[in-house]
């Protein structure tokens, strides 16, 4: 149930994006022919990308939600990923567009006209954006939407680039100094640019697989907060992340007189335990068995040791994801 209302918010989402982006291409393509500026042709140019990317973004919002099928057995979530930096890359590129139009103006000369009218548009298109930009912000953290995410920031940025073109432009307006208009679509695509390669990096980041730092304190913090007496260490602890869903698995060794349904029921703890902080993760556990070199870092009472308890150590995150600890070193 909470799959399929993500799934209407993020769709409900991205349609309102990508109308009211076609409304704001048209609107600056009108200021530009209106005005012949260069900066307001920088705006229009990141409108082109908002369009595009959040077209795609769309097609990717209804194919990641297909459910997995026997090609993609983890889903289809990633598609998330390779959207965010397609649009990434088509920032870049609406930037460099914008670097060569206004470096030709700034050697050529700069011709325009009509800029109160056409500063009028953009700073109402500025205003939009910004909403529009929030919005999706918001949507996106709600359904854990990278897509939404990237969608919303790539707005904002829009939205700061009209704000900065409205600046740019009052200042054309105040001193009739016309070579005002393509520095400032030069400083537009500066910012575009750094927009373009932070969603670009992301994506590489999330497609590689990269950790992701607060979704491991959050798992570890969860496995310490819930640690039973018996449980005598975590380690290989994996986890990645799919559109919505997190796979996370990792080793857990017991003791080795548990039943197989005894230890059943541990993971299902677990796993119950996981579901509450990401509520639609996929959890696998390894269940090992405690050996006789286990027992000198094992304070669990017990009438089955062959050592006693001499090595205290950590439960933490460095521990999680490491070898067992009986494989490690210790003095």
């Amino acid at each position: 149930m909470e799959f399929e209302n993500n799934f209407l918010i993020k769709k409900k989402a991205a349609w309102i994006s990508l109308v009211i982006g076609i409304f704001m291409f048209v609107f600056k393509i009108v200021a530009f022919l209106i005005t012949d500026s260069t900066a307001i042709f920088s705006d229009a140019a990141e409108s082109v990308v908002h369009v595009v990317a959040t077209a795609m973004a769309l097609y990717s919002i209804y194919l990641s939600a297909k459910p997995a099928d026997e090609d993609h057995l983890y889903g289809h979530g990633n598609i998330e990923y390779f959207s965010a930096g397609v649009e990434g890359f088509l920032i870049i590129l609406a930037a460099v567009t914008i670097i060569y139009s206004s470096a030709k103006d700034l050697i050529y000369g700069v011709e325009t006209s009509s800029l109160d009218v056409g500063t009028l548009i953009i700073a109402a298109a500025s205003v939009i954006n910004l909403l529009l930009g929030l919005y999706l912000i918001n949507k996106g953290k709600k359904t854990n939407s990278l897509i939404l995410i990237a969608d919303g920031k790539h707005v904002l940025t829009d939205s700061i680039t009209s704000f900065g073109v409205v600046f740019g432009l009052l200042i054309v307006l105040i001193t009739d100094i016309k070579i005002f208009d393509p520095i400032v679509a030069i400083f537009v695509a500066a910012n575009i640019l750094f927009t373009g390669y932070k969603l670009v990096r992301e994506s590489i980041g999330g497609l590689m697989h990269e950790t992701d730092k607060e979704m491991l304190m959050l798992i570890s913090d969860k496995l310490k907060s819930i640690k039973k007496e018996y449980w005598i260490d975590i380690h290989h602890l994996r986890f990645w992340k799919s559109g919505e869903k997190v796979f996370i698995d990792f080793h857990l060794i017991l003791p080795f007189y548990l039943t197989v349904k005894e230890s059943h029921l541990e993971e299902e703890y677990i796993e119950k335990n996981l579901l509450e902080i990401l509520p639609n993760s996929g959890v696998r556990i390894h269940m090992d068995y405690c050996k006789p070199e286990v027992c000198k870092f094992c304070n669990y009472t017990c009438d089955k040791r062959s050592e006693e308890f001499k090595i205290n150590f950590e439960w933490n995150e460095k521990r999680f994801l490491g070898d067992p600890v009986y494989s490690i070193p210790h003095d």
